[in-house]
């Protein structure tokens, strides 16, 4: 719990250095762009690549870094090209997935286990419970029929999401890419 909490203030005081703000604003526009690729199967479903920019800020920068970049993204990402009503219940559901991914990949090694673990988290709390909530209220459907629909394709597409993240932690591990409190 102690790292926990230390990774958090770690990357709260790291998120002020002009260099870690450049390079999250960076993420952030590739989160942008790699959103706009974006295939909307329906109002319910979404398949996407937007996810990798976000993961990749929590894992150099931290869980609150991450978060911001998750939210900034959705919110910058809904003004370039709105795909629904605004609704904060999703900017809510960014700011969790970056600060998963940094609760979870910041300061350790790359491994399957843990990339598994972060996108597993990201899935079930995220894509599986949060979403449909808000789909569910915004759009009146029944949570259990909005999660019926996404369960199948979220599990079906959590092995091929955590195989993408792990090849591209990866290449940024072994380019020996600093993490925020590494020369950063």
């Amino acid at each position: 719990m102690k790292k926990f909490v230390n990774s958090i203030r770690l990357s709260a005081r790291g998120f002020v250095s002009p260099p870690v703000v450049a390079a999250c604003g960076m993420l952030l526009a590739l989160k942008v762009v790699l959103g706009l690729f974006t295939l909307n199967v329906s109002n319910l479903l979404k398949i996407g690549f937007s996810f990798l920019p976000i993961a990749v800020a929590g894992l150099l920068f931290g869980p609150v870094a991450g978060g911001i970049v998750g939210a900034a993204g959705d919110v910058v990402s809904y003004f370039i090209s709105p795909t629904g009503p605004y609704f904060p219940g999703f900017t809510l559901n960014a700011f969790l997935s970056g600060f998963l991914y940094g609760a979870i990949l910041f300061g350790r090694p790359v491994r399957l286990w843990r990339v598994f673990s972060a996108k597993a988290s990201v899935t079930l709390l995220v894509s599986l419970l949060l979403n449909p909530l808000w789909l569910s209220v915004l759009y009146g459907k029944g949570f259990i029929a909005v999660f019926s629909v996404r369960i199948a394709t979220n599990l079906a597409l959590l092995p091929i999401e955590t195989a993408l993240l792990f090849v591209v932690l990866k290449v940024l591990e072994k380019a020996h890419v600093p993490q925020l409190g590494q020369n950063f």
